[in-house]
């Protein structure tokens, strides 16, 4: 590509650090507002550009793909999934699609770790009461929880982010056991102080609290179905900090409701349908807006990598985080 600068869009606003790179490197243009770009604009913006750089709010499905420029040989995402981008398609027109893997990955494990606090210890509950100025004082009785410690916590989903949730439970004196596709190394598996279970049904009708860590594939859609939820105790308690889609959303607010679990911390929640406003009104239930990255340092580094990822295709290299058939 000579000494041309590539030509860059970016979808969102991002760190100004990471967009003042951007402009010094690339032919870049940023987004003003903070908003998500309509489907028209993302038309045009892939119609004559040479990299995108969406993020988890842009939907790059086949049908957009379809209608890209020539120009158009590289998808940057803003993140480390990429469910919300039709790979298949893309590789399909020539076009290479890179995330940023391993950057959010003890950001989210914090936030998997304040969220099943937060709802085993009715964090929530406790906060409404000092907000509402109605507290009267410390009771024997008053605000009771449960003990972190001694708990089983089922992991579903054991790579980067599921074992830093790990190493985190077991400092708290959790017992931990988990399902994954493919079973760990026994080094790790000492390390981590996991126990594996083959069968996510039997590892479910045991676990005190599961953890949802891995990602949205079309293998894992509503993997905890409502026959799945069904399986756990009612004093179980559910934690999402992966993708929505992965669970029953509407199962899991009716089993909510009637009791038959205990409660949830939802960051993420399933874009395939309208948030269920009743999650809102659940006493038992911990929500908060995708914040499982939301750190200066995470959203920073995550912006670094986009960086190296265009810097090297530049340069006539494949970027060092491709997305490549073996990861769908």
């Amino acid at each position: 590509m000579g000494a041309e600068r590539l030509s860059v869009v970016v979808t969102r606003r991002l760190p100004e650090v990471v967009e003042t790179r951007m402009t010094e490197l690339f032919d870049v243009t940023l987004r003003e507002s903070d908003t998500p770009m309509s489907r028209e604009e993302l038309v045009a913006a892939m119609q004559d550009t040479d990299v995108l750089v969406p993020t988890i709010t842009d939907t790059i499905d086949g049908g957009l793909i379809g209608q890209a420029g020539d120009r158009l040989k590289l998808i940057a995402n803003y993140g480390a999934g990429f469910d919300h981008i039709d790979v298949a398609t893309a590789r399909q027109r020539g076009i290479l699609v890179s995330n940023t893997p391993g950057v959010v990955t003890e950001d989210t494990a914090d936030m998997a770790m304040a969220l099943i606090i937060g709802v085993t210890r009715k964090i929530p509950q406790g906060a409404a009461v000092m907000s509402s100025g109605k507290w009267e004082g410390w009771s024997p009785t008053g605000h009771l929880g449960g003990r972190i410690a001694g708990r089983r916590l089922g992991i579903l989903g054991m790579g980067r982010i599921g074992q830093a949730v790990a190493r985190r439970a077991a400092a708290f004196g959790m017992q931990v056991h988990y399902h994954n596709r493919r079973r760990l190394r026994p080094e790790v598996e000492s390390e981590l102080q996991a126990t594996y279970w083959e069968s996510l049904d039997q590892m479910l009708t045991r676990m005190d609290v599961i953890s949802v860590n891995c990602p949205h594939t079309p293998s894992t859609f509503h993997l905890l179905s409502a026959r799945r939820l069904k399986l756990l105790k009612p004093s179980a308690v559910i934690v999402n900090t992966s993708r929505g889609e992965v669970i029953d959303e509407n199962a899991l607010t009716r089993m909510l409701r009637a009791g038959e679990i205990a409660g949830a911390g939802l960051d993420v929640f399933d874009k395939t349908q309208k948030l269920n406003p009743r999650l809102y009104e659940l006493p038992n239930v911990l929500l908060t807006p995708h914040m499982g990255s939301a750190t200066e340092e995470g959203r920073v580094e995550m912006g670094e990598k986009v960086l190296i990822n265009i810097k090297t295709f530049a340069d006539g290299h494949r970027p060092p985080d491709q997305v490549v058939p073996a990861m769908l």
